[in-house]
């Protein structure tokens, strides 16, 4: 006989189907339960992970990795060359940031007004390659333009060309108000994929900014780009020691955490919600194995007189229920790798076949679906599943081990 006995016992109550139908479509659905719910959970995941990089990348499209905030009086290009010299700090140029109201009658938009260095675009952040309409030659120290966002152009329908008005409220030395008002032209439109960038921001010369600053007011603060972005926050700790005492130090992940979080957030509720798929197939391999029990009670009491111990019972009883959970377990690892890894290529067949559209071009700025299949979810996703198929046998197992052979071969 094959050894050890558990181990064949185990597997032949797997391959045995005869005069066992019900029994058998219980086993296959477990099974298929098992692998579509991890199937879903990786496909998922890497979906999630995949909006979550998209997110990232447009997010830091105009955006700096990291801001620093000098201390009053700081020289400005002093602390750039200490910057510089900052481990895994690329890049930094200077920025000027103020909140402003972009007005075109009869509409009247709030705005973040950012004032670079065209010199320095592409080396910290690139706006160039993000223009739909216009041109970075227009954005100079000489000449009154402005770069705005795709939606914002629309809610103030202008287009390049056009002149608009900004409102920026500044204070003068005693604290008064002393709101400015300038006219600019429209230089140019960027589309970044994003309602942050697109309906807020509106980039102008830094010079041109500084001039709508009263004497005496705050100038202007550097922003960063590292080697990796997603270093950011470990390099942080270095860029504010070198920046000084009184210095503002903020990398991107502070800056849009909410983004992120409710991302992280949306992630874990989708899993948990998954999870349950492979929870209910769990609970098809406890009914399973209860009837598998409740039939061979006989051969386990005659088994149980030949000396078999009742730890060997449950052995054998766990062996039958892991092998039909890890099998499932195994499909489903197959088919959610296959689908995370072609997923952009499966949604247009399916939009084709169906005749819908999962993003409508009108609405959403991502046309396709993005995926980003990562081996810890894979591993975390199966050591889960397997966990759950494992702990689902255990009930039966145990009741398995606990029949008295006498009570079982009373009337046989």
């Amino acid at each position: 006989m094959f050894q050890p006995l558990p181990l064949f016992l185990g597997l032949r109550y797997v391959r045995a189907r005869q005069h066992r139908y019900f029994v058998s479509f219980i086993t296959w659905v477990s099974l298929l339960g098992v692998a579509l719910g991890v199937a879903a959970l990786i496909v998922v995941l890497s979906v999630m992970n995949g909006f979550g990089d998209e997110l990232r990348t447009r997010l830091l499209s105009l955006g700096a990795h990291a801001r620093v905030v000098p201390a009053p009086d700081t020289d400005l290009a002093v602390l750039r060359q200490r910057l510089v010299a900052v481990p895994h700090v690329a890049a930094v140029a200077p920025y000027l940031e103020l909140d402003a109201l972009a007005m075109h009658v009869p509409d009247m938009v709030p705005v973040v007004l950012r004032g670079i260095d065209p010199a320095d675009d592409g080396a910290v952040v690139s706006l160039g390659p993000l223009l739909s309409e216009g041109s970075m030659a227009r954005l100079n120290a000489g000449d009154d333009s402005i770069v705005i966002g795709s939606e914002l152009a629309v809610q103030l329908g202008v287009a390049t060309g056009d002149r608009v008005t900004l409102l920026v409220p500044v204070t003068g030395a005693d604290g008064a108000p002393e709101p400015r008002l300038r006219e600019f032209s429209v230089g140019g439109i960027f589309t970044a994929g994003i309602t942050d960038h697109d309906g807020r921001l509106v980039f102008a010369h830094l010079q041109r900014l500084r001039q709508l600053l009263p004497p005496g007011a705050a100038g202007a603060s550097l922003q960063l780009r590292f080697d990796n972005a997603l270093a950011a926050p470990g390099a942080t700790g270095a860029v504010r020691t070198a920046a000084g005492s009184g210095a503002l130090v903020r990398d991107w992940t502070q800056d849009h955490a909410s983004y992120f979080r409710a991302l992280a957030i949306e992630k874990t509720m989708m899993a948990v919600m998954l999870l349950l798929i492979v929870a209910v197939a769990a609970f098809n391999i406890v009914a399973m194995l209860v009837m598998v029990v409740n039939e061979k009670r006989n051969d386990i009491a005659i088994l149980r007189t030949q000396g078999l111990s009742p730890g060997a019972v449950m052995q054998a009883f766990m062996l039958q229920g892991v092998v039909i959970g890890w099998l499932g377990v195994a499909a489903g690892l197959a088919l959610g790798v296959t689908l995370a890894l072609h997923v952009s290529d499966i949604v247009p067949v399916l939009e084709r076949w169906f005749g819908l559209r999962v993003f409508e071009a009108d609405s959403y700025s991502i046309a396709t679906i993005p995926s980003d299949l990562r081996g810890g979810d894979v591993a975390l996703i199966a050591g889960a599943a397997l966990l759950l198929t494992l702990l689902a046998t255990v009930y039966p197992a145990r009741r398995a081990a606990s029949i008295p052979p006498a009570e079982a071969l009373r009337y046989e």
